[in-house]
């Protein structure tokens, strides 16, 4: 039997594409080997306890209100061994203007496309096949990932790369963080890495976050980080001007 791999799936910032959306929309992963997910939960209740909060509660990156503690969080999750994360960073306001405007579920969507290639191909290079829980959005039916999993089969595989053969093909599931706590990992990840290029109320953004996270990102030989663990979208010389600290991570 080949061994299991689970990914959780977390995003942030708005999936809209208006003028008065967030500039970046966020959508992380964290994956974590089957026989990890005991030291995993025991990470997380750690973490409740550092935090000042009870057994059982969920965290959530909105409810650490101070930089000391989402600090501890992006470290605390950095030094876990057993965690791989990979993003999607869409910087919208430096799509081509002759882009197609998508819709929330197809900009998620889309985003999500991203995602599930590279842990993909983070399976199939270890052997293992991936089963992935998505945290749920609103007004997003498990009907419509269904069907988007099925155009993605059909779609030639020179345009989407995704290695179906590693992942299960049950098809991924959507469910509540207070259900599955492992999405609550995927919410700092996704946090985290938003915080780093999103502007707060104040005009300021936070890389240190992202920085922290940096030891758990996907990385495959010496293949640039933007390709695997930290996928810009666009990235092109733009982006590349915007962000020049990304190249550094």
């Amino acid at each position: 039997m080949q061994p299991k791999l689970h990914a959780f799936f977390d995003e942030a910032g708005q999936r809209s594409q208006s003028q008065k959306s967030s500039d970046h929309f966020v959508m992380s992963a964290v994956v974590v080997a089957d026989g990890d997910l005991p030291q995993a939960a025991a990470f997380l209740a750690a973490l409740r306890t550092d935090l000042r909060r009870r057994p059982g509660d969920v965290l959530h990156w909105q409810n650490f209100k101070s930089h000391t503690d989402r600090l501890h969080a992006a470290r605390s999750l950095a030094a876990q061994r057993w965690a791989t994360i990979s993003s999607v960073i869409v910087c919208k306001r430096h799509l081509s203007a002759g882009a197609t405007r998508l819709d929330d579920d197809q900009a998620y969507l889309y985003t999500f496309r991203f995602l599930l290639e590279r842990l993909s191909w983070l399976a199939r290079d270890s052997g293992s096949i991936l089963e992935y829980t998505l945290a749920h959005v609103v007004r997003f039916k498990l009907a419509k990932l269904r069907q988007y999993e099925s155009i993605l089969q059909a779609t030639n595989p020179n345009e989407c790369r995704i290695a179906w053969q590693a992942l299960d093909p049950r098809g991924g599931r959507l469910d509540q963080p207070s259900r599955v706590e492992m999405l609550q990992c995927a919410d700092l990840a996704a946090s985290a890495t938003y915080a780093a290029f999103n502007e707060d109320r104040f005009g300021n953004t936070e890389p240190r976050y992202l920085q922290e996270l940096s030891p758990r990102l996907y990385r495959r030989g010496a293949a640039p980080l933007t390709s695997y663990g930290l996928k810009m979208h666009p990235w092109n010389d733009s982006t590349k001007a915007a962000y020049p600290w990304v190249a550094a991570l």
